[in-house]
């Protein structure tokens, strides 16, 4: 099964997808982030379930959607998973990921 670990990036936007909703609802802040850290938490058995992003054809860069969230990984040649960023669907995730 594969570990998950994620990147300081990763978790920085983490922390300013809660600190953004929490401004209008503490709750939702909270259901968003613990939605996102669950869907992530599949990856370990089903690490190729998200798409492939092939902007970057020389890494195995792929995206898991939740909801309006993109969760950015990278699956590495042991199978384990770098957790690069989470952004919402509006962001260009290119600007993050190049």
């Amino acid at each position: 099964m594969a570990e998950i670990n994620w990147t300081d990036e990763a978790e920085r936007l983490l922390r300013d997808i809660f600190d953004y909703v929490a401004q209008d609802s503490l709750d939702s802040a909270v259901q968003a982030v613990e939605g996102i850290y669950e869907k992530a938490q599949l990856l370990r058995q089903f690490p190729e379930m998200g798409y492939r992003y092939d902007r970057i054809p020389n890494k195995h860069i792929r995206v898991l959607l939740y909801g309006h969230y993109r969760i950015a990984y990278l699956v590495k040649a042991n199978e384990d998973i770098d957790i690069l960023g989470v952004f919402h669907g509006a962001l260009d995730i290119d600007r993050y990921l190049f």
